[in-house]
């Protein structure tokens, strides 16, 4: 049992009241108001008190200058006797330090204390929850925590179709934070685009970077349904029409389902070259925009429609590009323009 006045006592004392030993508790004083009145007052009096004289309601502050070492008991004389408050604050800072360091040094060594359980952690198989096979979630914070958590503990396959010609820059952003730590660590990864991504330069920019890490990209001219697939187990799908909500799937059966349908749309799909410096195609004339919409796999509809024209006005700009390319019919066209294009544009990014 440790005396009073000892220096481990003095500095559990300061970290009860918030001090260095301890986690800061706001502006709590080192001590009591009445406490240092008391020891002030015993200064007054020649530095002894007799301790027959402590009267029940100072007992506590006595008790409080007793454990930080301010006052110390002499039995001879049966007094309390005051301490110079230097010796006592060098006795505790230097506990104080020695405290630290020991945490500090814990705290470096809290990682390899627990490798073994980390190791047997990642090795476990995750068990399915089938009591929630498919769980609907509607708060979209929650539903970023649940994809953020999902890339940090995929450690095989991500594959990810992304409808849509382009992104906002703060969607590229989160996407950025996921996939590369998940890349750089080795994981694959394969995405699917519309063509039309290929002329958004953000998007570009994204596909460049991930490319570097190794994943792979592909474009599929035609409808297909968004979805993120997390090591063959988990499958995350939108579940309203604004994305404000999610299913996240886990059924077996339902899994390998959607998995074999990005399977057939990645082989349908086209590896194709994505390049910084993409040409808009808004500033080409209006005959070229047509051909680069074409080879990049749109109909004559979604032609039309993006360029806010008449489907007959396409087809005229259309009749007019299969006289200059010699092409029979409008899939041996799209064929040669995107042969073309190709050609310019130098080996896809896969």
């Amino acid at each position: 049992m440790r005396a009073p006045g000892d220096p481990a006592v003095a500095a559990e004392a300061v970290a009860a009241r918030g001090g260095a030993a301890g986690e800061p508790a706001g502006d709590a004083p080192l001590l009591g108001e009445r406490a240092r009145d008391l020891y002030l007052v015993i200064l007054r009096e020649g530095g002894r008190w007799p301790m027959a004289e402590v009267p029940a309601q100072d007992e506590e502050p006595v008790r409080e200058l007793l454990d930080l070492g301010l006052l110390e008991s002499s039995l001879a004389d049966a007094c309390y006797r005051a301490v110079n408050p230097r010796v006592v604050g060098g006795r505790i800072s230097e506990d104080l330090r020695s405290a630290g360091t020991r945490l500090l040094v814990r705290a470096q060594e809290m990682p390899d204390l627990l490798a073994d359980l980390t190791r047997a952690y990642d090795a476990t198989p995750r068990s399915v929850d089938r009591s929630g096979e498919v769980r609907h979630v509607h708060d979209i914070d929650v539903i970023r925590r649940r994809v953020d958590q999902l890339f940090a503990e995929a450690d095989g396959e991500i594959l990810s179709a992304q409808p849509g010609g382009s992104f906002p820059p703060s969607l590229l952003a989160e996407w950025t934070r996921r996939t590369q730590p998940f890349l750089a660590g080795g994981g694959v990864g394969r995405l699917l685009f519309e063509p039309a991504a290929r002329s958004d330069g953000p998007t570009v920019s994204y596909v460049l970077a991930a490319a570097e890490l190794g994943a792979r990209f592909r474009v599929l001219g035609e409808s297909f349904k968004r979805m993120t697939i997390f090591d063959r187990r988990l499958v995350v799908l939108p579940a309203s029409a604004q994305y404000a909500s999610a299913a996240f799937v886990e059924d077996p059966a339902v899994v390998a389902f959607l998995v074999g349908l990005f399977e057939r749309d990645w082989q349908r799909a086209e590896p194709v070259q994505w390049r910084a410096d993409t040409v808009d195609i808004a500033g080409l004339p209006l005959p070229a925009q047509v051909g680069r919409m074409l080879s990049q796999g749109l109909t004559q509809r979604a032609i039309a429609t993006r360029l806010s024209l008449s489907e007959r006005t396409v087809a005229g700009h259309i009749s007019r590009l299969r006289e200059l390319y010699d092409a029979e019919t409008l899939f041996q066209l799209g064929w040669l323009m995107r042969a073309a294009t190709d050609d310019l544009d130098g080996e896809p990014v896969r």
